[in-house]
């Protein structure tokens, strides 16, 4: 057998792939190639955004996906660019319930819930859903509602409610702000709408807050 002088270790590939935009509210959104809806985009982005050192660990799957696509890209046979836009958007999903089923498995719910909570605040315009909460912190969404329930004593969606008006009796301390900027800033769909919910959880209507909470001089 004839001696190297090198170590042969295989075939290095890569993949440069351009997204649409950088946001750092929204995460990544993906390129046209994707074909994943806006809420899995969306989703999906966030937890890539959250996890930036994200390396896959015995995941065969995503090996045979990587395989198949080299395999692809290579014989460029007809149909091969929108296999290969399907094989990047099935390696997008594992990646990102890997991340998810990591992240829960090595926190407990509250510490896992206290990262989700932020994530809420910084992105509070977003219209988020119980689908898109619960594939944040890995769960299922009939396992979220029940989760952050037992956690919290409220549905999700009634807990983001609470978070937004939170958030609200921060803002109308400045007089700067209208009540309708800040209800459109923080995912209420007309200030009307934000004057009832924040009556309703607070006693007061927003302008009524702002009077009683305005600095005496």
């Amino acid at each position: 057998m004839e001696k190297k002088d090198f170590l042969d270790i295989g075939t290095l590939s890569w993949l440069h792939l351009q997204s649409d935009k950088v946001d750092r509210g929204e995460g990544t959104i993906f390129g046209r190639w994707s074909n994943l809806s806006d809420s899995e985009r969306l989703t999906i982005g966030k937890i890539l955004s959250l996890n930036k050192t994200t390396v896959i660990f015995k995941v065969k799957e995503a090996w045979k996906i990587l395989q198949e696509m080299e395999q692809e890209i290579a014989s460029q046979e007809i149909g091969y660019v929108t296999r290969v836009n399907q094989l990047l958007d099935a390696l997008f999903i594992l990646i990102a319930r890997q991340c998810t089923r990591q992240n829960t498995s090595r926190r407990d719910f509250p510490q896992t819930f206290m990262k989700l909570e932020q994530t809420l605040r910084q992105n509070l315009e977003h219209q988020w859903t119980v689908e898109e909460m619960a594939a944040l912190v890995g769960l299922g969404t009939t396992a979220f509602n029940e989760k952050v329930k037992s956690y919290t004593g409220f549905s999700p969606l009634n807990y983001l409610i609470n978070i937004r008006v939170s958030e609200a009796i921060k803002l109308l301390k400045r007089q700067d702000i209208s009540v309708t900027d800040i209800a459109l800033s923080i995912g209420f769909y007309s200030s009307q709408h934000f004057s009832t919910t924040f009556k309703k959880l607070t006693g007061y209507t927003p302008g009524e807050f702002r009077k009683i909470d305005k600095p005496k001089t």
